[in-house]
């Protein structure tokens, strides 16, 4: 069955981050289509859990949150990331390898969604195995041409290749990356004199993209396009922890702007929403 055309979806890994203390829902695009769900917009979550409990406890949660999701059940385990957070906040992953979401199948349904939404995000993460790298490629071509398409880089440990990044960059129109992952990008690439401002803007160039984006956490947020630039600061709070700061930033974004809102005003509400997001762990 088609979704609406209002939907927005997170494809990749869904998983629980296991803290010292407890654990709770995560996975990058599960993040994504939560935060844009909070703007009018049909979240959906695309994955797959294991036959266990932890994911028959991740549909509950997803359904206590009221995102659709078309998640399968595999013969795999549902994933798991232990998150340890340094003095500063900074969550540090350790992410378990062979998953469920290292696994999701593309079927009828998924090729009927994709054909549905305005807004796809995806990483580099749950491009690790052949499975899912290759039904995230077939989703991306089965969207429609004018729909957002968002690469939310998301390097994590040694889970990523030059290979791999070429290809996502091909596919998306929107790139998102934090200041560490511009500076890999221009290890990786051999970008090597050039500024961070400078990197984003070839970037931009180089793969015909409609934005690209570098948060720097509390030194701003910076948006490209072909035709602007804007800088916003961060709101000056304090954050104990800062796991999924991205994920409202670019779901907020991209929700403004298919909202209708211009490229200046989607940042301001992204940055709002991000440091709201910041001193209210529970949204």
């Amino acid at each position: 069955m088609l979704m609406p055309m209002k939907t927005v979806i997170g494809l990749g890994e869904v998983l629980w981050d296991v803290f010292p203390e407890r654990k709770v829902l995560g996975g990058a695009p599960a993040n994504f289509a939560h935060y844009a769900s909070q703007f009018g917009f049909k979240g959906c979550v695309v994955s797959a859990v294991g036959k266990d409990l932890p994911g028959k406890e991740i549909l509950d949660v997803l359904a206590e949150k009221k995102l659709d999701f078309l998640i399968e059940t595999v013969d795999y385990p549902t994933g798991e990331v232990k998150v340890t957070l340094n003095a500063q906040g900074i969550p540090q992953y350790e992410i378990c390898e062979n998953s469920a979401w290292d696994n999701i199948p593309f079927t009828k349904r998924t090729e009927e969604l994709a054909q549905s939404c305005r807004a796809i995000c995806y990483g580099t993460l749950a491009q690790r195995n052949e499975t899912s790298r290759a039904t995230i490629h077939r989703f991306l071509e089965s969207v429609p041409e004018n729909a957002y398409k968002i690469f939310d880089i998301n390097l994590r440990q040694h889970f990523y290749s030059k290979e791999i990044i070429c290809h996502s960059l091909q596919l998306c129109n929107i790139l998102k990356m934090n200041e560490e992952e511009v500076v890999e990008m221009a290890r990786l690439f051999g970008f090597a004199g050039m500024t961070e401002r400078e990197i984003c803007l070839h970037l931009l160039k180089t793969y015909d993209l409609k934005i690209v984006v570098e948060t720097k956490g509390a030194m701003g947020s910076y948006v490209f396009t072909a035709d602007e630039e804007s800088y916003l600061a961060s709101p000056k709070i304090s954050a104990a922890n800062t796991v999924g700061a991205g994920d409202s930033w670019i779901g907020t974004f991209v929700a403004a702007l298919l909202n209708g809102e211009s490229i200046r005003s989607a940042h301001e509400l992204a940055v709002k929403a991000t440091a709201y997001k910041l001193s209210n762990p529970s949204f």
